[in-house]
């Protein structure tokens, strides 16, 4: 299998998410609720409701916050109804960026985020010029300690699995959307508990930043993106040089 990851760049948004614990709780929820909507509350015949209660208990989110939401999703209690919308825009450098959100209220979150983007001296892209550099796959990462390689490769490979590269201390598993529950399944049947598995957009190529400034440039905005209520995702295609990685690791 080609060897493509880009964990280290495309999962930057992963660190500034763990800072932010007081907001991941209230995005859990929302995506909790639209998943059991669209697939029903009972996580046996929901696989992606069970990955995503899987993101939601490694977070420690509490089990009547989840058994809540869920219920919220399906209809069994009353709440608001989430609505799916994305934007899409230029960065610093050219670097593509897509945001994802799950809202009540699609003229308010549109509104706060191009304030976001208008801030940093960016505006909306026009729609499909950005995502059409971006494909929708499965994305799993495991934690390679322990594991033989080529043993998770056969197991995924089987349940139909497109992709296994490992760097460093990571696997990253890459599947076709319609495939991702059975890998998810066969992982979850091995035993392996994955660090996350989620739907992802993927760069299908990537803008290199070997800048610090451009670099530093994206990431405060996309760390402003992740602080809004409504925004769940925020992906890029910027990919920065393994220096530059270290360098601003050490300052931070």
């Amino acid at each position: 299998m080609s060897g493509h990851s880009k964990w280290k760049t495309i999962q930057h948004k992963k660190n500034a998410m763990d800072a932010k614990r007081g907001k991941i709780f209230s995005k859990l929820s929302k995506e909790l609720s639209v998943v059991a909507k669209k697939g029903g509350s009972n996580p046996d015949t929901n696989p992606a409701l069970r990955t995503v209660i899987q993101k939601a208990k490694s977070v420690n989110m509490p089990a009547e916050n989840i058994e809540r939401a869920i219920k919220k999703g399906a209809g069994e209690l009353g709440g608001v109804v989430y609505e799916e919308v994305s934007y899409e825009a230029y960065g610093a450098g050219g670097v593509g960026i897509v945001v994802n959100a799950l809202t009540d209220n699609k003229n308010r979150t549109a509104a706060e985020v191009r304030h976001i983007f208008t801030r940093h001296g960016r505006d909306f892209a026009s729609v499909g010029s950005v995502m059409r550099g971006f494909q929708r796959k499965g994305q799993i990462i495991l934690d390679a300690k322990g594991l033989n390689e080529d043993k998770i490769m056969e197991l995924v490979l089987e349940a139909g699995a497109e992709d296994m590269t490992k760097d460093e201390d990571r696997i990253e598993i890459i599947t076709d959307p319609t495939a991702f529950p059975a890998v998810c399944e066969a992982l979850e049947k091995a035993g392996i508990k994955p660090i996350s598995a989620e739907i992802s957009l993927l760069p299908i190529t990537t803008v290199p930043v070997t800048d610090k400034k451009t670099a530093e440039e994206i990431l405060r905005l996309v760390n402003d993106l992740e602080d809004n209520d409504d925004v769940q995702n925020v992906f890029t295609n910027m990919e920065m040089s393994d220096e530059l990685m270290t360098e601003m690791a050490k300052e931070s």
